[in-house]
Protein backbone atom coordinates (compact mmCIF):
# COMPACT_ATOMS: atom_id res chain seq x y z
CA UNK A 1 0.00 0.00 0.00
CA UNK A 2 1.36 3.43 -0.96
CA UNK A 3 0.68 6.21 1.54
CA UNK A 4 0.77 9.75 0.17
CA UNK A 5 2.20 11.99 2.87
CA UNK A 6 1.35 15.62 3.28
CA UNK A 7 4.20 17.97 4.13
CA UNK A 8 3.03 18.11 7.77
CA UNK A 9 2.50 14.97 9.86
CA UNK A 10 0.01 15.42 12.70
CA UNK A 11 0.71 12.78 15.31
CA UNK A 12 -1.99 11.77 17.79
CA UNK A 13 -1.89 9.13 20.51
CA UNK A 14 -3.98 7.69 23.35
CA UNK A 15 -2.58 5.38 25.96
CA UNK A 16 -5.24 2.76 26.63
CA UNK A 17 -7.48 0.46 24.62
CA UNK A 18 -10.51 2.11 26.25
CA UNK A 19 -9.49 5.51 24.93
CA UNK A 20 -8.82 3.96 21.55
CA UNK A 21 -12.32 2.54 21.47
CA UNK A 22 -14.04 5.75 22.53
CA UNK A 23 -11.80 7.94 20.32
CA UNK A 24 -12.60 10.93 22.55
CA UNK A 25 -8.92 11.61 23.24
CA UNK A 26 -7.87 11.17 19.63
CA UNK A 27 -10.66 13.35 18.30
CA UNK A 28 -9.79 16.14 20.75
CA UNK A 29 -6.17 16.08 19.60
CA UNK A 30 -7.22 16.09 15.97
CA UNK A 31 -9.53 19.08 16.55
CA UNK A 32 -6.77 21.05 18.30
CA UNK A 33 -4.33 20.45 15.46
CA UNK A 34 -6.89 21.33 12.78
CA UNK A 35 -7.72 24.57 14.61
CA UNK A 36 -4.02 25.49 14.74
CA UNK A 37 -3.62 24.58 11.08
CA UNK A 38 -6.44 26.95 10.19
CA UNK A 39 -4.91 29.70 12.33
CA UNK A 40 -1.55 29.30 10.63
CA UNK A 41 -3.05 29.06 7.19
CA UNK A 42 -1.84 25.53 6.55
CA UNK A 43 -3.50 23.74 3.65
CA UNK A 44 -5.44 20.84 5.16
CA UNK A 45 -4.55 18.77 2.10
CA UNK A 46 -0.91 18.94 3.20
CA UNK A 47 -1.77 17.56 6.65
CA UNK A 48 -1.46 13.80 7.26
CA UNK A 49 -2.71 12.33 10.54
CA UNK A 50 -0.81 9.40 11.97
CA UNK A 51 -2.09 7.79 15.16
CA UNK A 52 -1.10 5.28 17.82
CA UNK A 53 -4.29 4.17 19.54
CA UNK A 54 -3.80 2.28 22.79
CA UNK A 55 -0.05 2.83 23.13
CA UNK A 56 1.88 4.16 26.13
CA UNK A 57 4.04 7.26 25.86
CA UNK A 58 6.81 5.87 28.05
CA UNK A 59 9.03 5.33 25.00
CA UNK A 60 9.02 5.64 21.21
CA UNK A 61 8.41 1.96 20.50
CA UNK A 62 5.15 2.55 18.63
CA UNK A 63 4.21 1.75 15.01
CA UNK A 64 2.65 5.13 14.24
CA UNK A 65 5.54 7.28 15.39
CA UNK A 66 7.96 4.97 13.58
CA UNK A 67 6.04 5.55 10.33
CA UNK A 68 6.07 9.30 10.96
CA UNK A 69 9.79 9.45 11.72
CA UNK A 70 10.62 7.32 8.69
CA UNK A 71 8.64 9.69 6.44
CA UNK A 72 10.45 12.69 7.92
CA UNK A 73 13.84 11.06 7.55
CA UNK A 74 13.17 10.35 3.87
CA UNK A 75 11.90 13.91 3.25
CA UNK A 76 8.35 12.79 2.51
CA UNK A 77 7.30 15.39 5.09
CA UNK A 78 9.06 18.32 6.74
CA UNK A 79 7.07 19.00 9.93
CA UNK A 80 5.85 16.90 12.85
CA UNK A 81 3.10 18.47 14.98
CA UNK A 82 1.46 17.24 18.19
CA UNK A 83 -1.26 18.90 20.25
CA UNK A 84 0.55 18.14 23.51
CA UNK A 85 4.12 17.16 24.27
CA UNK A 86 3.08 14.10 26.29
CA UNK A 87 1.28 12.70 23.23
CA UNK A 88 4.70 12.41 21.61
CA UNK A 89 6.54 11.17 24.70
CA UNK A 90 6.32 11.43 28.47
CA UNK A 91 10.11 11.44 28.65
CA UNK A 92 11.95 14.73 28.25
CA UNK A 93 15.03 12.71 27.38
CA UNK A 94 13.22 11.10 24.43
CA UNK A 95 11.90 14.51 23.41
CA UNK A 96 15.38 16.02 23.52
CA UNK A 97 16.58 13.17 21.31
CA UNK A 98 13.80 13.91 18.83
CA UNK A 99 14.79 17.58 18.75
CA UNK A 100 18.37 16.61 17.95
CA UNK A 101 17.11 14.27 15.26
CA UNK A 102 14.91 17.00 13.79
CA UNK A 103 17.89 19.35 13.62
CA UNK A 104 20.12 16.69 12.07
CA UNK A 105 17.54 15.60 9.49
CA UNK A 106 16.25 19.14 8.81
CA UNK A 107 12.60 18.89 9.77
CA UNK A 108 10.51 20.96 12.19
CA UNK A 109 9.02 19.77 15.45
CA UNK A 110 5.91 21.51 16.83
CA UNK A 111 4.24 20.91 20.23
CA UNK A 112 1.24 23.22 20.51
CA UNK A 113 0.77 23.14 24.30
CA UNK A 114 4.29 24.38 25.13
CA UNK A 115 4.94 26.71 22.22
CA UNK A 116 7.69 24.51 20.82
CA UNK A 117 8.26 25.14 17.13
CA UNK A 118 11.79 24.52 15.93
CA UNK A 119 11.05 26.38 12.70
CA UNK A 120 10.85 29.71 14.60
CA UNK A 121 13.41 31.46 16.87
CA UNK A 122 11.02 31.65 19.84
CA UNK A 123 9.92 28.04 19.48
CA UNK A 124 13.51 26.91 19.09
CA UNK A 125 14.41 28.74 22.31
CA UNK A 126 11.63 26.92 24.15
CA UNK A 127 12.93 23.64 22.74
CA UNK A 128 16.39 24.50 24.08
CA UNK A 129 14.93 25.08 27.55
CA UNK A 130 13.28 21.66 27.45
CA UNK A 131 16.56 20.11 26.29
CA UNK A 132 18.27 21.64 29.34
CA UNK A 133 15.69 20.06 31.62
CA UNK A 134 16.18 16.75 29.80
CA UNK A 135 19.90 16.92 30.56
CA UNK A 136 19.02 17.72 34.18
CA UNK A 137 16.73 14.67 34.24
CA UNK A 138 19.56 12.49 32.91
CA UNK A 139 21.96 13.80 35.58
CA UNK A 140 19.43 13.23 38.37
CA UNK A 141 18.79 9.68 37.17
CA UNK A 142 22.52 8.99 37.11
CA UNK A 143 23.01 10.40 40.61
CA UNK A 144 20.08 8.39 41.97
CA UNK A 145 21.50 5.23 40.44
CA UNK A 146 24.96 5.86 41.89
CA UNK A 147 23.49 6.58 45.32
CA UNK A 148 21.40 3.41 45.27
CA UNK A 149 24.41 1.30 44.27
CA UNK A 150 26.51 2.88 47.02
CA UNK A 151 23.87 2.00 49.63
CA UNK A 152 23.74 -1.61 48.40
CA UNK A 153 27.52 -1.88 48.40
CA UNK A 154 27.71 -0.49 51.94
CA UNK A 155 25.14 -3.07 53.02
CA UNK A 156 27.31 -5.85 51.64
CA UNK A 157 25.22 -6.57 48.56
CA UNK A 158 27.38 -7.95 45.74
CA UNK A 159 26.79 -5.91 42.61
CA UNK A 160 26.92 -7.08 39.03
CA UNK A 161 26.44 -10.62 37.76
CA UNK A 162 26.11 -13.46 40.26
CA UNK A 163 29.45 -15.12 40.98
CA UNK A 164 29.90 -18.33 39.02
CA UNK A 165 33.28 -19.25 40.52
CA UNK A 166 33.10 -21.02 43.92
CA UNK A 167 34.12 -18.90 46.89
CA UNK A 168 37.00 -21.22 47.78
CA UNK A 169 38.54 -20.78 44.31
CA UNK A 170 38.18 -17.00 44.53
CA UNK A 171 39.82 -17.09 47.97
CA UNK A 172 42.63 -19.22 46.54
CA UNK A 173 43.32 -16.75 43.76
CA UNK A 174 43.22 -13.75 46.10
CA UNK A 175 45.49 -15.45 48.65
CA UNK A 176 48.03 -16.53 46.06
CA UNK A 177 48.14 -13.10 44.47
CA UNK A 178 48.52 -11.44 47.86
CA UNK A 179 51.43 -13.79 48.55
CA UNK A 180 53.19 -12.48 45.44
CA UNK A 181 52.45 -15.21 42.90
CA UNK A 182 52.37 -14.09 39.28
CA UNK A 183 49.15 -14.21 37.31
CA UNK A 184 50.67 -16.84 35.04
CA UNK A 185 51.62 -19.06 37.98
CA UNK A 186 48.12 -18.78 39.45
CA UNK A 187 46.55 -19.69 36.11
CA UNK A 188 48.94 -22.63 35.61
CA UNK A 189 48.11 -23.96 39.08
CA UNK A 190 44.38 -23.83 38.39
CA UNK A 191 44.89 -25.61 35.09
CA UNK A 192 47.04 -28.29 36.77
CA UNK A 193 44.26 -28.92 39.30
CA UNK A 194 41.63 -29.00 36.51
CA UNK A 195 39.59 -26.23 38.12
CA UNK A 196 36.77 -25.15 35.75
CA UNK A 197 36.45 -21.50 34.80
CA UNK A 198 33.36 -19.37 35.47
CA UNK A 199 31.84 -20.51 32.19
CA UNK A 200 32.79 -24.15 32.69
CA UNK A 201 35.88 -23.97 30.51
CA UNK A 202 39.00 -26.03 31.14
CA UNK A 203 41.70 -23.44 30.57
CA UNK A 204 42.60 -20.48 32.78
CA UNK A 205 44.45 -17.53 31.26
CA UNK A 206 46.15 -14.52 32.80
CA UNK A 207 43.19 -12.41 31.70
CA UNK A 208 40.75 -14.80 33.41
CA UNK A 209 42.60 -14.48 36.70
CA UNK A 210 42.63 -10.68 36.29
CA UNK A 211 38.83 -10.64 35.94
CA UNK A 212 38.45 -12.47 39.26
CA UNK A 213 40.86 -10.10 41.03
CA UNK A 214 39.16 -7.01 39.64
CA UNK A 215 35.78 -8.32 40.78
CA UNK A 216 37.31 -8.41 44.28
CA UNK A 217 38.59 -4.84 43.76
CA UNK A 218 42.22 -6.02 43.73
CA UNK A 219 44.88 -5.08 41.19
CA UNK A 220 45.39 -7.65 38.47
Amino acid sequence: MVVVMGRTIAYIRCSTEEQADSRAGLDAQRAAILAEAQRRGWDEADLTFVEDAGFSGKNLDRPGIEIALDALRHRKADTLVVSKLDRLSRSLIDFAGLMQRASREHWALVALDLGVDTSTPAGEAMAAVLATFAQFERRLTGERTKAALAVKKAAGVRLGRPRLIPDDIVARIVTQRSAGMTLRAIADGLNTDAVPTAMGGRCWYVSTVQVVLRAEHLPG
